[in-house]
């Protein structure tokens, strides 16, 4: 008695794809909309928080080299953050600025971000 082609049973591979769990559409939408969202605000807090430490850490260590000029180069950001020097004092205002335009950066890129999502979204799917 011969095995036929078609009453062959599957192979091992072919039964690990039938056991997977398969979304359903509902939970694909949602799984869709969930992922294609940026949050703003959430993003803003990362990048203010890199921005603060970054002009912290450079500015303290400036502070701590020392030398005849110290932060020349640095100290050129007074002349957009008021009150931002080369000194321990003014790494905590920079800090502060530094934290405030991450936070902006980051909420305009979110917001472009989902706005470009938004517009490539077709209606049905919003």
């Amino acid at each position: 008695m011969s095995i036929n082609q078609e009453t062959e049973s599957p192979t091992f591979q072919q039964q690990i794809e039938m056991t997977k769990p398969r979304p359903t559409e509902a939970e694909d939408q949602i799984l869709k909309k969930a992922v294609l969202r940026l949050n703003g605000h959430i993003l803003g807090f990362v990048l203010g928080f890199i921005g603060a430490l970054i002009i912290f850490v450079a500015t303290i260590w400036l502070v701590i080299k020392g030398g005849e000029n110290v932060g020349a180069h640095l100290g050129l950001l007074g002349n957009f953050f008021v009150g931002y020097d080369v000194t321990f004092v003014g790494s905590l205002i920079g800090a502060a600025y530094g934290f405030v335009a991450g936070y902006l950066s980051g909420l305009l890129i979110g917001w472009i971000y989902n706005a470009v999502v938004f517009l490539k979204t077709p209606k049905s799917q919003r």
